[in-house]
């Protein structure tokens, strides 16, 4: 199998290359990332200034380090650098928890959904800590769900966000499949002041608060605080489809013509 990984920490992220480690024993690897840390930049591409490649070794390996975001690395692998597509794309891994409404600012997961718009399997992951002592855990949560993806296949434009908690194997509780949590993050802003005199404010959130008020094992964050490994299949597909049927009876047409 032929896996592309990609990150959004940049190319030098301990996450993205213990990933390369486990899978690159049993499958070819090819690494297309970030030259620095894009964290948050949800599914953003680059229109106004050229995107340029270089190539990196960093321990033993090679890797194509792009000036741009985690969505254009994975149209840049695929368009450009890799000769064929490839059977597979795993973004990742992603110190910090991607659950909840925290996926639609990710650009791990978007990478991993740039990767479904062009009808790959794709696979995005996240461990549950930003000093991460356990991302073997991960990648081999990885290997082995890619491939069982490899064997069974995705729907297109399906991807499987999986967040895994910073734990030794023996400590995790098990596979939950969830649904993502829509519960508010708690942001706030701290204003400061400049040495120039002028405010300026810096966006922060309690990544704690999320959702520690809901018991229902069935959200991602939820699964991930119990100890469980958190595997959510999400869709690039965004349309409410229940709600087009409720709209069919407003009588928009009518609306418009008054």
């Amino acid at each position: 199998m032929k896996i592309l990984l990609t990150n959004d920490d940049g190319i030098y992220a301990d996450g993205l290359w213990a990933l390369h480690r486990r899978l690159s024993l049993r499958h070819e690897t090819v690494v297309v990332a970030p030259d620095r840390e894009r964290s948050a930049v949800s599914h953003s591409i680059t229109l106004h200034s050229p995107l340029r490649t270089a190539e990196i070794r960093f321990n033993g390996a090679t890797g194509h380090a792009v000036n741009g975001t985690p969505a254009d690395c994975i149209k840049l692998g695929i368009l450009e650098i890799l000769e064929a597509k490839p059977d597979l794309v795993i973004s990742g891994i992603n110190p910090g928890a991607n659950v909840g409404i925290a996926i639609h600012y990710s650009g791990t997961v978007s990478a991993a959904r740039e990767a479904a718009l062009y009808g790959i399997p794709a696979i995005a992951v996240s461990i549950n800590a930003f000093e991460v002592r356990h991302f073997d855990t991960a990648a081999d949560f990885a290997l082995s769900l890619a491939e069982r993806v490899h064997r069974t296949g995705l729907p297109f434009g399906v991807v499987l966000n999986v967040n895994v908690p910073d734990l030794p194997p023996a400590r995790i509780a098990g596979v939950r499949i969830s649904r993502q949590g829509i519960a508010q993050i708690s942001d706030y802003f701290e204003k400061r002041v400049d040495p120039r005199d002028r405010p300026y404010h810096w966006l922060g959130s309690d990544a704690n608060a999320i959702q520690t008020f809901d018991s229902d094992m069935d959200i991602d964050w939820t699964a991930l605080s119990q100890h469980h490994i958190s595997v959510t299949p999400i869709q690039c597909d965004i349309t409410d489809h229940p709600m087009l049927e409720i709209l069919k009876d407003w009588d928009l047409e009518s609306a418009f013509a008054e």
